[in-house]
């Protein structure tokens, strides 16, 4: 499990506390690079992972996915990776340079989503993170469908790609994308509701990983892992975007 920050990830263990998790820093870097680390290190010592999982708090895409809601991906996307053109957005697949989306294992999404009571759709990583209404509109008009925003996600998914393994992203709601309202802001709540939702699917999540194992696919079960290698970040998340 890779979060952004310590309190995402001690809500993580607090629900499914047979599994590594990590902290690995805001932002699509540093959880790439903190991600790939970790999978590197347990292929090293022999004792590969079956899946990894991007999780924390996020922003929902309002009225579809309320305060407090669960969020899994049908797709990690990065959201804002491209480039500005006369004609708008272009992301980089679009400009013949690479992949802008992983997708999640069906099944395992369609689990989870079961056991969590989770809205399913893409969840979008971004760099920056939303601040108006016009550009959550724009987001949603991109991305229809999209029920989270959030910081990490594909990161997680590039780090988990070339090492051959699962991926999926789960996040609870914090608040609604669009305009930066403090007062609206329920991070103690959507903290809780991770640990209900990793405590819902944790069975499920190493179930996955063992199959993965058994099926010969690269890892072996979530809970047979390394011990965690955390880089230290801010305890508390600041807002939407950890992650």
């Amino acid at each position: 499990m890779v979060t952004a920050v310590a309190a995402e990830r001690d809500a993580v263990a607090a629900g499914c506390p047979d599994v590594t998790a990590v902290a690995a820093g805001v932002g699509p870097a540093a959880a790439a690079a903190v991600a790939a680390a970790e999978l590197a290190t347990a292929q090293a010592r022999d004792r590969p992972y079956g899946l990894v999982v991007s999780a924390g708090i996020g922003g929902g895409f309002a009225p579809r996915v309320p305060l407090g809601a669960v969020a899994v991906a049908t797709a990690l996307v990065a959201a804002d990776l491209g480039a500005v053109t006369p004609d708008g957005f272009a992301d980089v697949t679009a400009l013949g340079f690479g992949t802008v989306a992983h997708e999640p294992p069906a099944g395992l999404v369609r689990e989870v989503a079961a056991l969590t009571g989770a809205h399913t759709g893409p969840i979008l990583t971004v760099s920056t993170v939303t601040g108006t209404a016009e550009r959550a509109a724009e987001l949603t008009a991109r991305h229809p469908g999209a029920v989270a925003e959030a910081m990490e996600g594909f990161g997680v998914a590039e780090a988990a790609a070339r090492a051959g393994v699962p991926v999926l992203e789960l996040r609870t709601v914090s608040n609604p994308v669009g305009p930066r309202d403090r007062a609206a802001w329920r991070i103690p709540d959507a903290l809780r509701a991770l640990t209900t939702a990793f405590r819902a699917a944790g069975p499920a999540l190493t179930a996955a990983a063992a199959g993965a194992a058994a099926s010969g696919a690269p890892g072996t079960p979530s809970g047979v892992a390394p011990p965690p290698t955390d880089v230290p970040p801010a305890d508390v998340p600041s807002a939407e975007e950890t992650p």
